[in-house]
């Protein structure tokens, strides 16, 4: 999904690219650093959330200034993999929502992250289809039309393309796993629905691209044909991933209405023991 321009060996990344992988690794060191102070004060934080974490930050900034195997397109690819699914399920995996309003202090700033994350306008983002649109529809314009072409030729339009893949990823991995308070929890059935539809959209994409590349490009027919498999079978495992969180999600939520329905009828239930009056 990563539209990312391939910077000449001899200058090296641009600093867009590098002040992305400075964010990204900062943003992990943030995140353990916050974990631990709730572990300090003796509150839970499973470690593997602050490895998953990590690995989406390493692998986000891996991605934007590193050099992938493979020719173009297929380096492409593997970015658009990491940068647009990867690294934001490993984000959402480690409900950062949750952590920052668990460690930080009550007053203004966590009540106005609060606000924030109830507020309409949050609600919306998070809402499945809309999400989908942003992001595999945001796929569908860069890849079949002059988007990606022109990129290549202007900093800025590479930059906007850049930061758009990535929030539009977040958004949807965030939309269908819905591991974080927001204002409004879509169901289970809406949350899937969106995911097959995306998945299905995303997988005509990639064959539609292993036909022929994005307009005014050239590419080697091997070239292609390996990025566009990337896309397909990769794009498929993460959603496979995808479908596994919202699968247990559900399980959990079910499980503890199961639980609480079981309580209540306990509740009313007469002892055992008890001795029905006669008249």
């Amino acid at each position: 999904m990563l539209a990312h321009v391939h910077a000449d060996p001899g200058t090296g990344p641009g600093p867009v690219l590098l002040l992305t992988a400075a964010a990204s690794l900062s943003a992990a060191v943030v995140y353990v650093a916050a974990a631990s102070r709730l572990r300090r004060r003796g509150d839970a934080w499973p470690r593997w959330r602050d490895v998953s974490f990590s690995a989406g930050s390493t692998g986000l900034a891996w991605a934007v200034v590193g050099s992938p195997p493979g020719g173009a397109f297929t380096a492409h690819m593997v970015q658009h993999l990491i940068v647009g699914m990867t690294a934001p399920l490993l984000f959402v995996l480690a409900r950062p929502l949750t952590l920052a309003l668990r460690s930080l202090a009550p007053g203004s700033a966590r009540r106005g992250l609060l606000a924030l994350a109830h507020s309409r306008a949050a609600g919306w983002l998070v809402c499945p289809p809309l999400a989908a649109l942003l992001d595999v529809g945001g796929l569908w314009l860069l890849y079949r039309t002059g988007l990606f072409a022109g990129m290549q030729h202007h900093a800025w339009l590479h930059a906007a393309v850049h930061v758009h893949v990535l929030a539009a990823g977040l958004l949807f991995t965030f939309a269908v796993c819905r591991l974080d308070p927001v204002r409004r929890r879509w169901s289970p059935t809406a949350r899937g629905t969106t995911l097959l539809v995306a998945g299905a959209a995303h997988a005509v994409l990639a064959k539609s691209l292993y036909a022929a590349g994005p307009p005014g490009t050239t590419f080697a027919a091997a070239d292609l044909h390996t990025g566009a498999q990337i896309m397909y079978y990769g794009g498929d495992l993460v959603e496979a991933a995808l479908a596994v969180v919202l699968a247990a999600s559900w399980y959990q939520v079910t499980g503890r209405v199961r639980a609480a329905r079981g309580r209540a009828k306990a509740g009313r239930r007469p002892p055992a023991d008890a001795v029905p009056s006669g008249r």
